[in-house]
C-alpha cells in the first residue's frame, strides 16, 4: 500500500480521513460529557429479528423513562436545533437511516464546544442518551421515511415545555447539516 502523501491522482487540498472505527467496528469518538451510546445487536430469529431498545441495566443514565414517542422524518429532512434544561433524551432509530448531531453549549462542561455526530438506523442500531444542556438535531440520510423513538425521563409539559429551539442553519452552532 502506498503511504505516500503524494501519488498519481492526488489533488491539492485532499486530506487523509481520520480513523472512525476500530478493526472490530467499535465507533471511535470523543463523547460530549454526559452523552452515552450503546450499540445494539439484533437477534436473528426464524421469522425475522428482535431488537432490544432500552434496558435499565445498560446504565446509560440513572433517570427513569417517563414518556416514549416516535418521530418520523421524510428523506433529507432535518429536525434541528433543540435543547432541554432538565430533560434527558434517549434516541433510537428503528427504521431507515438518521444522522444525530449533538453540540455541547454548556459553559461549565469539560467538553464545551464539542460536536458529536452519529449515524444510526436499521443496519446499525444504537441508543444515544443526551443530557440536558446539549443541543441536538437529526437528519434523515436515507431514501425512505425514517423512524426514531425517544424515551425521555420527563414527559412533555404542554403548558410549559422544557424545549428551546434554533433553526437548523443557526450561526450559533458550528455545524452545517
Amino acid at each position: 500500500m502506498n503511504d505516500d502523501e503524494s501519488f498519481s491522482g492526488m489533488l491539492n487540498g485532499a486530506k487523509r480521513r481520520t480513523q472512525s472505527v476500530t478493526a472490530d467496528w467499535t465507533i471511535l469518538q470523543d463523547l460530549i460529557d454526559g452523552v452515552r451510546v450503546k450499540e445494539i445487536r439484533s437477534v436473528i430469529k426464524n421469522n425475522g429479528y428482535l431488537t432490544e431498545i432500552y434496558r435499565a441495566d445498560w446504565q446509560l443514565d440513572s433517570r427513569p423513562v417517563d414518556q416514549v414517542f416516535q418521530v418520523v422524518l421524510n428523506p433529507g429532512e432535518i429536525e434541528a436545533w433543540h435543547v432541554h434544561s432538565q430533560t434527558v433524551d434517549r434516541f433510537f432509530v428503528c427504521q431507515g437511516r438518521m444522522k444525530i448531531v449533538l453540540y455541547d453549549a454548556r459553559e461549565e462542561s469539560p467538553t464545551h464546544g464539542r460536536i458529536n455526530e452519529f449515524r444510526l438506523g436499521s443496519a446499525r442500531s444504537g441508543i444515544v442518551s443526551v443530557p440536558p444542556g446539549v443541543w441536538h438535531g437529526v437528519q434523515n440520510i436515507g431514501d425512505v421515511a425514517s423512524i426514531m423513538i425517544n424515551l425521555v425521563d420527563h414527559a412533555y409539559v404542554y403548558e410549559k415545555p422544557d424545549h428551546w429551539g434554533l433553526p437548523a442553519g443557526s450561526a450559533l452552532i458550528p455545524y452545517c447539516f
